[in-house]
């Protein structure tokens, strides 16, 4: 489905309205107010399809001004609307996600961890697990330094992090070996060559996070562990963080996704729902075509742009997109 109209027509909300409507958030802001229009009270995103042949889904959020998201499936309400996410898969090209390659190893990481969720949805609050027990640790460093507790209290968290930490590098670097191989192809394709990821870290284990117990306690923050891990993201030796261009970086970003929507559908046996915005403004004739040429058959994409001609060929549906319209 290719979205066309001017720039400032709506075709990035009709964009964001899915993923609303498929995740449960937005993939712009977690401000649930910004969700709704101007002067008014209340949104809702109502949404129908199939997940496969012969198997339909009804999904729906409701915003409500100074209430919590309501979520529904197939009529049925969800505990939190954020459940539509393991329900659906749904991927997101925005400009925005060029931080992934040329950000700082914070955005790397929470990229990586939720598409260790999304691909491995047993481990998907293992993340969130590990930087809860962090907190606790640096919350007991902390008290321990001011004379409020003894050091004994800091060991049970330490033995916590080592092992939640030991076991988030683990599925990490599992998620890139099983990403890295789809990753060099697409990008490839694309005409970036030798691409590939690399983690860097150093190991966890309660025995190194008691070595450097007194520069905690002096820091009140836990220095070692997989909070502190980057993913770099390369063209053969170049990081492309600090030796790509935006084109290349550009080319990281939309090959990692194709990448994880090959690993979903082969996981899942149905592909994720893609929505790429402005993903064909700095492409040049060839890689546009390249790029077309990888979305055909792999299930629904929707493309924002802002004329028809900006897609080589014939999209399956064009709709027009004005001010308060999508026909």
């Amino acid at each position: 489905m290719l979205a066309v109209g001017p720039n400032g027509a709506g075709k990035t909300n009709l964009l964001e309205s899915l993923h609303l409507g498929t995740q449960g958030f937005s993939p712009r802001t977690r401000s649930d107010a910004q969700l709704i229009r101007f002067g008014e009270s209340a949104g809702r995103v109502g949404l129908r399809g199939a997940r496969a042949p012969g198997v339909p889904v009804e999904l729906e959020v409701t915003l409500r001004a100074g209430a919590g998201k309501q979520g529904k499936l197939n009529g049925a309400p969800l505990r939190a609307a954020e459940q539509l996410r393991t329900e659906v898969a749904t991927l997101v090209f925005t400009p925005d996600r060029l931080a992934v390659v040329k950000g700082g190893p914070a955005v790397r990481r929470a990229y990586f961890d939720r598409a260790l969720g999304r691909l491995s949805p047993a481990r998907a609050e293992l993340a969130a697990s590990y930087g809860a027990a962090v907190g606790q640790r640096n919350a007991a460093l902390r008290r321990a330094s001011l004379g409020l507790s003894s050091r004994d209290a800091i060991a049970p968290w330490t033995e916590q992090v080592a092992a939640l930490g030991a076991e988030l590098v683990t599925a990490r670097v599992e998620t890139l070996e099983l990403l890295g191989p789809v990753f060099a192809t697409r990008a490839g394709e694309l005409g970036l060559s030798e691409a590939g990821f690399r983690y860097e870290g150093e190991p966890v284990t309660a025995e190194r996070l008691e070595a450097r117990l007194e520069r905690d306690l002096e820091r009140g923050t836990t220095g070692l562990g997989p909070h502190l891990d980057d993913v770099a993201i390369l063209s053969g030796d170049r990081e492309l963080r600090a030796f790509g261009s935006q084109g290349e970086q550009r080319l990281a970003v939309l090959s990692l996704l194709l990448a994880e929507a090959d690993a979903i559908a082969e996981r899942r046996g149905v592909p994720p729902l893609l929505l790429l915005d402005d993903v064909l403004s700095e492409l040049d004739p060839d890689r546009r075509r390249t790029l077309a040429g990888q979305l055909a058959g792999r299930g629904q994409t929707l493309i924002t742009a802002t004329n028809a001609g900006a897609l080589p060929g014939e999209p399956e549906q064009l709709v027009e997109v004005s001010p308060g319209r999508a026909v």
